[in-house]
């Protein structure tokens, strides 16, 4: 089964994609409501993209900077608007919160 997720906190999402998984990153553009589906696991990606009906000439290279190595990593994403952002959302995984950790002394 092909599943993404939200994730609270960027850093959080982009590891994840990083390692395979695919996280929905949610953004406003002009006003509009946008999504990025993003993967460095590209078949992962394709067949997300066939559940979402989209053409597969619509997914996009683009390269992403891993948090913890800070080396440029292969990855993909496909925009999301309107009714396949509404799709995407609604067979989305649980948001996973951002929760502030908390360090003793």
């Amino acid at each position: 089964m092909i599943a993404w997720r939200e994730f609270g906190l960027w850093r959080a999402g982009v590891t994840h994609a990083l390692d395979g998984g695919l996280w929905l990153h949610r953004f406003a553009l002009f006003g509009e409501a946008w999504a990025h589906l993003v993967s460095a696991d590209r078949a992962a990606l394709l067949a997300a993209g066939r559940l979402l009906e989209m053409p597969e000439s619509w997914l996009q290279y683009r390269p992403l900077k891993d948090p913890r190595t800070r080396l440029r990593v292969d990855a993909w994403h496909w925009d999301l608007r309107r009714e396949r952002l509404t799709r995407a959302i609604a067979l989305a995984a649980p948001k996973v919160p951002y929760r502030p950790t908390t360090r003793s002394g």
